[in-house]
């Protein structure tokens, strides 16, 4: 038995396993490939606004035949700019919010940033928590859809000293930057619209998140300006989906008499709305019409194609790209609210 007062011998350190190819690849590597200066280089990965872009498009070859990776994260710290910009949504899982999203990356990815997504769902408890995460990693920028925040997170994001674009509303008073429309002005006009088609018997399906509840309460403020004051409403859950919309027009047909229009304040509840009249061997628009918003992607598509509000999201997009370049390049613009405005996309449904 080993005498336990013997120390034991050191245990053998493995080597250090070398890099492939002999190293990694250095930005000196890049400069030498590209035949530029490695500022240059630099410039390339921090700044590429500031080169020619032909001399971008070089510098940006040698970095992919070299395989060079950029240590954006010591970068970030020497300049006290992350290249990130974090963007605060929803939901992607339709167009809605995701068009959105790829014009605001892919603009600031011309410019040499990165987007950082976050899901926040309908609620403002998630986005507490991931605005407690992502203002952490020092982003030089947020993008957030609405305007409605906690108290805790609005005097976080106007401490930040970062631009703010709060987007798809509009406010008076925006924490920084505001990008959208006006979600009880498009309810005035979906009603404006049917009633200026000779419908006077409405129903409404609403999903329960805010701004479809604006959107609703718009809708009802004009009918009942024009003296349409009662109106079937048939709530449901928020995102509206077409599952929701068929349950939904289930139940507005076995409540009473059928109306003459319903409207449905996102697509995919119009769309539920229309299989469930053909299902009961309704036609659309001869025994109901049917309206929705968002005007997504396959709603000119369906038989009979959908009248819906039309506004433009990728603009949405585009516009705060653009608008936080500009606020990073100490550029501030004097009109803090942008509106992008909307339109009735008039089809067959009604």
């Amino acid at each position: 038995m080993p005498d336990p007062s013997t120390p034991s011998p050191p245990r053998a350190v493995p080597p250090r396993r070398p890099a492939r190819g002999g190293g990694a690849a250095t930005l000196a590597d890049v400069a030498r490939v590209a035949g530029v200066a490695p500022v240059t280089v630099s410039r390339a990965i921090n700044t590429p606004d500031a080169l020619l872009p032909e001399t971008l498009a070089l510098v940006r070859q040698a970095i992919d035949k070299v395989g060079y990776v950029p240590n954006l994260l010591a970068g970030g710290l020497a300049s006290s700019h992350s290249r990130l910009v974090a963007a605060i949504v929803p939901s992607i899982g339709t167009s809605m919010f995701a068009e959105a999203v790829e014009a605001l990356s892919d603009r600031l990815s011309e410019a040499g940033y990165e987007v950082l997504l976050g899901i926040s769902g309908f609620g403002q408890s998630r986005e507490d928590e991931l605005l407690n995460a992502v203002l952490s990693r020092r982003p030089d920028a947020l993008f957030l859809i609405g305007t409605e925040h906690s108290a805790s997170a609005r005097r976080r994001l106007q401490g930040s000293g970062i631009p703010v674009v709060e987007a798809w509303e509009l406010t008076e008073k925006p924490l920084d930057l505001v990008v959208g429309f006006s979600h009880t002005a498009t309810g005035r006009a979906a009603a404006k619209y049917l009633l200026g088609k000779g419908y006077r018997r409405f129903a409404i399906i609403a999903a329960s998140d805010r701004r479809a509840m604006l959107r609703r309460d718009g809708f009802l403020a004009e009918l009942a300006g024009q003296g349409v004051g009662e109106v079937f409403q048939q709530p449901t859950a928020a995102p509206g989906t077409v599952r929701g919309g068929r349950a939904a027009f289930a139940a507005i047909t076995e409540a009473g008499p059928l109306p003459e229009a319903v409207f449905c304040t996102v697509d995919p509840l119009a769309h539920g709305a229309m299989l469930e009249a053909q299902q009961r061997g309704l036609v659309v628009p001869r025994d109901v019409a049917v309206m929705g918003f968002g005007d997504f992607a396959d709603s000119a598509w369906l038989q009979p194609a959908l009248t819906t509000i039309h506004f433009d999201r990728r603009r949405i997009g585009g516009i705060a790209a653009e608008v936080i370049l500009a606020e990073l390049n100490g550029k501030r613009r004097a009109d803090r609210v942008i509106d992008i405005g909307f339109e009735v996309a008039a089809r067959e449904s009604a």
